[in-house]
C-alpha cells in the first residue's frame, strides 16, 4: 500500500501522519472543549450544551462501537465515532481543517472496522463536509426531519 497520498500533497504529506486513537478518560476535557467550539449548525444530536460532570459521564458510558481522537503530526485535531448501526459521526477543531485530511479520517475510520456498509449524518448546514462526502461516490438515502410541537389535527 502506498504510505502517501494521491493527491496535491502526495509529495510531501505521508499518511502515517495521520492516527485515529481510541477515546480514554484523558481524552474527556479535549472531547468538552470540542464540544465547546461545535456551532449550533454541527448539531444534530443535543439543543442545550450538557455541563461538564454530564459530558465526563456520557464519554466514560462508551455510547459507541468506536470513538476515536484524530491525531495529525502528534496534535490532536477531532474525533471520530462509529455507532452499533455502523453511523459515522466527526467533529473537528475550529481551524483550517483541508478536506484531504477529513476525507482520510473517514476512510482510516472504514478500514479500521468491519462492515458493508457505513452511514454519514450530516447537518444540512455543515456545507464542508456535505460537499467532501457528495465528491466521495457515496448516495443520499433519506432526508429526517425533526418535528417539534407537531400537533395532529
Amino acid at each position: 500500500m502506498n504510505n502517501y497520498m494521491d493527491n496535491a500533497f502526495s509529495a510531501i504529506m505521508p499518511i502515517s501522519s495521520i492516527e485515529l486513537k481510541s477515546v480514554r478518560k484523558s481524552d474527556i476535557d479535549f472531547l468538552y472543549k470540542l464540544l465547546l467550539e461545535r456551532s449550533h449548525n454541527e448539531n444534530i444530536s443535543h439543543k442545550i450544551m450538557p455541563t461538564y460532570k454530564k459530558h465526563s459521564k456520557f464519554v466514560m458510558s462508551k455510547p459507541y462501537k468506536k470513538w476515536y481522537i484524530l491525531y495529525y503530526k502528534n496534535q490532536k485535531l477531532g474525533s471520530l465515532y462509529l455507532t452499533y448501526l455502523n453511523e459515522i459521526g466527526i467533529h473537528f477543531k475550529k481551524i483550517t481543517i483541508p478536506d484531504f485530511l477529513i476525507t482520510k479520517s473517514i476512510e482510516l475510520l472504514i478500514h479500521k472496522n468491519t462492515g458493508k456498509r457505513f452511514l454519514i449524518n450530516i447537518s444540512p448546514k455543515n456545507k464542508k463536509i456535505l460537499k467532501i462526502v457528495k465528491n466521495k461516490k457515496s448516495k443520499l438515502i433519506q432526508y429526517t426531519y425533526e418535528l417539534q410541537n407537531y400537533l395532529i389535527l
